[in-house]
């Protein structure tokens, strides 16, 4: 770990974003009585480093032709992505309660016709990756100085548009293009076996790790719940030695809530009012009342 990154003073503060982050994806979901859990809170971390750090952005901009650009390729995980960015001052945080409604501007899966601040439409699992290599070489052509960033699923590995786009980007020498990919071992749909809840992990130990080294990228391998960890692979990722880098970061899924860590049947559920109060302990939030509107969250924190 760089000395730079050890003695960061924002540490305490992105872990608190993600901690919010946390908050905001169970309040969201238990309102809306429908929507994804377990990616989103595996990727809280993540997002509160790239949201809270690494990206350049203007939330009172979002057009701002100079912006990085982030991808959620795993777009069933978009309310983590909208808390983020609601965190951020994108929006409200009393707009997250209209999450997956009918003419909200926060759908199930991002839509940036919807939602400025999206860079891409995402939900058809494997597009993502595509889509930010063909902005990391718009960005060399017409010469900006942009940087994309895109987030794969472990399970989303598993589609072969994931692996022409990671043939192609090292021969375009795209080390503007970073791929963070949530490893948390568990998805929704799977081949049975004997780990959590009966489903084997997406890839074997180290697969991941060893394919992204053959496809010629850069890879660095972390815990995707250590900030400070977080934070030093991306200021390796900007070094810029003609490579994409690749962050594999391993998580677990459910983070954060006891009885959600490590199951897949959280991947996407509703929550009952008893579970909604004791992920809200589990968080460190007060016990809420029995409304979750009743305990909306304070203004964006800017």
């Amino acid at each position: 770990m760089s000395a730079s990154v050890a003695a960061d003073p924002h540490l305490d503060h992105l872990r608190e974003m993600a901690r919010r982050i946390r908050v905001e994806v169970i309040r969201s979901v238990y309102h809306a009585k429908a929507g994804h859990l377990g990616g989103p809170l595996s990727a809280a971390d993540l997002l509160a480093a790239l949201y809270f750090h690494e990206l350049r952005v203007r939330p009172e901009e979002p057009r701002w032709e100079d912006r990085d650009r982030f991808i959620l390729s795993k777009g069933h995980s978009s309310i983590g992505l909208y808390a983020a960015m609601a965190l951020r001052g994108f929006f409200t945080l009393e707009e997250l309660l209209t999450f997956d409604g009918a003419n909200s501007r926060l759908q199930g899966h991002p839509d940036m016709t919807r939602l400025p601040g999206l860079d891409m439409s995402t939900g058809s699992l494997g597009m993502g990756i595509s889509a930010g290599m063909g902005m990391a070489l718009g960005a060399r052509l017409t010469g900006r100085d942009v940087r994309v960033f895109v987030m794969l699923g472990d399970g989303e590995c598993q589609e072969g548009e994931v692996w022409e786009a990671a043939m192609a980007a090292p021969r375009y020498r795209l080390d503007n293009l970073v791929v963070i990919v949530d490893h948390n071992r568990l998805q929704q749909y799977g081949w049975p076996g004997d780990g959590p809840d009966g489903r084997m992990a997406p890839q074997a130990p180290g697969e991941l790790v060893a394919k992204w080294h053959a496809f010629g990228w850069r890879v660095l391998h972390i815990d995707g719940h250590d900030m400070a960890s977080i934070l030093d692979a991306f200021e390796q990722a900007a070094a810029g030695d003609g490579r994409p880098a690749v962050i594999i970061a391993d998580t677990v899924k459910g983070k954060g809530v006891s009885f959600m860590e490590g199951r897949y049947f959280w991947h996407t559920r509703a929550i009952k009012p008893e579970e909604y109060a004791q992920a809200m302990r589990d968080l460190g939030e007060p016990d809420p009342a029995a409304d979750p509107q009743a305990a909306v969250a304070p203004e964006a924190v800017r």
